[in-house]
């Protein structure tokens, strides 16, 4: 046996192929992002030492701590660990879609369209379009928003299948004409108003509630499980469509199916935090270096996504002079990477 070459392992019908570094990596990343999250619910102005939070967790805590932790620090440290998870595994679909490192959420459009009906949510003050929008939530309409624009993104791209040059092309536009349009709805509206759709628009997980995180939860738990039915069959994929065709894979179905489950955990992600920026850019590509693979690995994207986007809020929380919304500082994480992968494109 070549020793270059990875085991398989048979389970029954299921066969797959056993990386051990890629589980490690993937394990390192998982506890990362948990002593993260222990460490974000522990600091703030009450701050709480690591073995009080874990017995807190477990449910061996005092009735003070259970108070800070379960119901002021536990809803907002949640929420990064589902929306950095989100975004990292919508970033990673996307990216191997398009077999580009630049395609992602943010460039293909989905979170300025959610940002685009969140402001006119925001906004409107009457008439027909706020009775509309305003009936239904910020959340629910910055999901439909997002949704509805990566679906015109993926019919606008498609002939005869999706090439990931024309994709990103036609996101790129679709993004611009969301941008547009937010610009219009800020400048036109109430200074009061315009003052609290920018707080949203930066990102932010300030004030996330349980009842934000449960649905953030329990969609990017559904969507994950589909992802994960469907993967096997994307493997081939990325050997191009012919070889995929000829292994028996319907790769414009299971594409498009990818790609929908991508555009719902993009939206589900915003829905919760706002467009927070970049992280699912950089997620996926900091994880197939940690991992050594040759496509963005789905499940260690999202933990990426998860410990960065956790991370930035603790940057943002505790080591600023003023405390910032967690947009701002994955924008100064992710925008100097982006420079990088242009860069490296270019020289390719």
């Amino acid at each position: 046996m070549n020793p270059s070459v990875a085991p398989g392992v048979r389970l029954g019908h299921v066969s797959f192929v056993w990386r051990p570094w890629l589980v490690l990596v993937t394990l390192l990343l998982a506890a990362a992002a948990f002593l993260i999250f222990c460490v974000s619910i522990g600091v703030g102005d009450f701050s709480i030492g690591l073995p009080r939070v874990i017995a807190t967790i477990l449910g061996r805590g005092e009735q003070v701590d259970e108070f800070v932790i379960m119901d002021l620090r536990m809803p907002r440290a949640l929420a990064g660990l589902v929306v950095g998870f989100a975004l990292g595994m919508s970033g990673a679909i996307t990216q191997s879609v398009a077999r580009n490192p630049l395609a992602s959420p943010d460039i293909l459009g989905i979170t300025g369209g959610a940002g685009a009906v969140a402001v006119l949510l925001v906004t409107a003050s009457g008439g027909t379009a706020a009775a509309v929008v305003g009936s239904v939530g910020l959340p629910a309409a910055a999901l439909a928003g997002g949704l509805g624009t990566g679906l015109l993104v993926y019919f606008l791209a498609w002939r005869r299948g999706i090439d990931g040059f024309r994709l990103i092309l036609i996101g790129i536009s679709v993004s611009a004409v969301m941008e547009a349009i937010t610009t219009w709805l800020l400048v036109s509206a109430d200074i009061r108003d315009v003052a609290r759709a920018q707080s949203w628009l930066v990102g932010s997980l300030d004030g996330r509630s349980w009842d934000e995180v449960r649905v953030a939860f329990w969609g990017t738990l559904v969507l994950v499980v589909l992802v994960a039915a469907v993967a096997f069959q994307f493997k081939p994929m990325h050997l191009g469509d012919e070889v995929a065709a000829g292994l028996g894979v319907r790769y414009s179905g299971v594409r498009a199916v990818l790609l929908l489950c991508a555009v719902l955990l993009a939206a589900l992600a915003v829905s919760a935090a706002g467009p927070v920026p970049f992280v699912a850019l950089v997620a996926p590509q900091v994880a197939m270096r940690l991992a050594r693979f040759p496509t963005p690995p789905m499940v260690a994207s999202g933990l990426v996504g998860a410990v960065l986007l956790i991370g930035s809020d603790l940057v943002a929380r505790t080591a600023l002079p003023i405390t910032l919304p967690v947009g701002v500082v994955t924008a100064a994480i992710g925008g100097p990477f982006l420079i990088y992968l242009l860069v490296r494109a270019n020289l390719r």
